[in-house]
Order: C-alpha cells, then structure tokens, then sequence
C-alpha cells in the first residue's frame, strides 16, 4: 500500500485542525485533529529523513501553527492556514518525501 507523504498529512493536519476548530466551535477538538496529523508526519519523516530532520520539520510544524496566529490579522484566516500549510509542505517535500 502506498504512503501518503508527509508533506500531505502536515498540510491536511493545519488546515484540518484549523477547520474542524471553526466549524465545531471546539477548539481542543481541532487541537487533537492537529496533534494526531503531526505525530502521523512525524512519523513518516523519522522513516524517511532520520530523526534530526524529523524533528526540525516538528518545529517547523508547531511554529506554522503558532506562527499562523498573528498573521491572521494581517491576511484573514484561511489565507494564514494556507500559507502555513504550504510552507510546512514544501519543506516536508525538500527534506523527507522528495527521498521515498
């Protein structure tokens, strides 16, 4: 069975995280939609990058997401979550998912 990359599931995780929040007015509940896709890429780029790029692209993945709380009120919401989103993504791509 092929792997979904670690690249989608941080990206699906912030924008997931962030919809599942608004929708539901539930914020813990969008906070455990974020903590679960985080751990899940996590995972992947330990597989496939090793554990030194694993955990700079966990940092990259929470600063995203802190990071995507003040630029929401400069860009609106959604723009912030996307942004963030990509940014993760990409960087996903470059260190772990490119090698698999």
């Amino acid at each position: 069975m092929a792997r979904v990359p670690g690249s989608v599931i941080a990206a699906g995780g912030l924008v997931g995280g962030y919809g599942v929040a608004r929708w539901t007015k539930k914020r813990p509940l969008g906070g455990a939609v974020l903590a679960v896709a985080g751990a899940a890429a996590a995972q992947q780029w330990r597989q496939r990058a090793g554990g030194k790029a694993a955990g700079a692209l966990t940092v990259a993945y929470v600063a995203a997401f802190a990071g995507s709380h003040p630029l929401a009120k400069k860009v609106g919401a959604w723009p912030s979550v996307f942004g963030v989103a990509g940014a993760v993504a990409l960087a996903s791509w470059a260190v772990a998912d490119r090698r698999g």
